[in-house]
């Protein structure tokens, strides 16, 4: 019951000060968001290399044993 009234508090107190300071909240989010997007380009690149390398490894450990089943 606690976290719920603390939560209560906290959002409150944000979106007043949201609404209180919005300028400089716009000029840090026109600085974070540029950043973030960037950040998580590079995540989604890094999982997709990631994936393809598996599907290869994946592919040649199937040919390996397809031919060990062969002989």
């Amino acid at each position: 019951m606690l976290a719920l009234i603390v939560g209560i508090v906290v959002v409150v107190l944000g979106v007043l000060g949201v609404v209180r300071w919005f300028p400089s909240f716009k000029i840090m989010l026109e600085g974070v968001v540029p950043a973030l997007l960037i950040c998580g380009g590079l995540l989604a690149v890094i999982a997709g290399v990631t994936s393809i390398k598996d599907a290869m490894e994946a592919k040649k450990l199937e040919q390996e044993n397809k031919e060990g089943e062969k002989k």
